[in-house]
């Protein structure tokens, strides 16, 4: 509270001088610059990439017994143990850290600060994927919560690395949410996209809209069948206008509002991996995906004017991801 000196002149009281300070909003550069050391997050899914979050393979991978085969499809796991591969071919730790270690220097050799986590969780063979257990969004990150049995954990190092970067932590997916980052994607600065699926409940996409809603995003949800689980599997921003799609897996009503939007969609050819979509811009236009694409769709990604920066990757798809799914950005510039 005021009071008046006895010369006349007001004096304000400490809280007056010291009192709550709303604005700017946290999120803006100012603010996270002067407390958080950078402007932390990514208000887009194109702009140049500044840092990203990774996991190199290490001794997670040695949990995988041959002598467990699924059965009933490709690969090995154990339920009781809490991990699955993808592939018959086992795994081969030195050439997976080779090809890891290939996209680790062509990201920093881009100006991407690479940021790595210590140490997987036990038994988490598939810790490589830092997409799903966090979300760069403006002005720090979402934790996520995994789905799967066999995956739950992997959040905790994720944290661990954020908090160690010195990134915001905005959120945490908790109680019965569950969500997965590859189930998310940015349209633009102010629209957002996700899949409502096995791997991303009402109550998880619930908790990412309202971290959404405060920094004025919409959210759209797209509603995926049977048991597919992300939505960068069939939709992916490239460029300011531009977007890699699987539509044939995409709902038409959301085409359609793409179309609607602008979004010049580049549809993957029906003999195309779908893991050839599982790319990462590092600029607008500016791709990294993996060279064992198609010459047919290498020809249609150069005519449509995008840049690849080409990595061989393949040895990750064994284990059920590709070069999106192993890269979380944290930093980007605005477009």
């Amino acid at each position: 509270m005021a009071v008046m000196s006895e010369f006349g002149f007001q004096q304000f009281s400490i809280y007056e001088m010291f009192g709550p300070v709303p604005t700017p909003a946290f999120e803006t550069r100012e603010e996270l610059e002067s407390g958080w050391g950078r402007n932390w997050g990514c208000d887009n899914d194109i702009g140049r990439l500044r840092a990203v979050l990774m996991h190199r393979p290490g001794p997670e991978l040695s949990v995988v017994d041959t002598g467990k085969p699924l059965g009933f499809v490709e690969g090995y796991g154990d339920q009781k143990a809490g991990w699955y591969y993808n592939s018959n071919v086992p795994p081969n730790l030195p050439a997976i850290q080779a090809q890891h270690d290939a996209l680790t220097k062509l990201l920093r050799d881009e100006g991407v600060d690479v940021i790595l986590t210590d140490k997987a969780a036990p038994n988490r063979s598939k810790s490589v994927f830092t997409r799903d257990s966090a979300i760069g969004v403006k002005g720090g990150a979402i934790v996520t919560r995994l789905a799967r049995r066999v995956r739950r954990g992997e959040e905790r190092p994720v944290t661990q690395a954020l908090a160690a970067a010195g990134c915001p932590i905005l959120h945490t997916i908790h109680g019965e949410g569950i969500f997965e980052g590859g189930g998310f994607a940015m349209i633009n600065s102010k629209t957002a996209v996700c899949s409502v699926s096995v791997a991303c409940n009402e109550e998880g996409v619930a908790q990412i809209e309202g971290v959404l809603r405060t920094l004025g995003i919409e959210l759209i949800k797209v509603y995926l069948s049977g048991y597919r689980i992300h939505i960068d599997g069939m939709f992916l921003m490239v460029d300011h206008d531009t977007a890699l799609v699987n539509q044939d897996e995409l709902p038409y009503w959301f085409i359609q509002k793409l179309k609607a939007m602008k979004i010049r969609m580049i549809q993957l050819p029906p003999d195309e991996s779908a893991f050839s979509l599982n790319c990462l811009a590092v600029a607008p236009g500016r791709l990294v995906m993996d060279a064992n694409m198609t010459p047919r769709f290498a020809d249609m990604i150069d005519k449509a004017g995008l840049t690849v920066v080409p990595v061989k990757y393949d040895l990750m798809t064994h284990n059920g991801g590709g070069i999106h799914c192993s890269t979380c950005p944290l930093v980007r510039d605005p477009v």
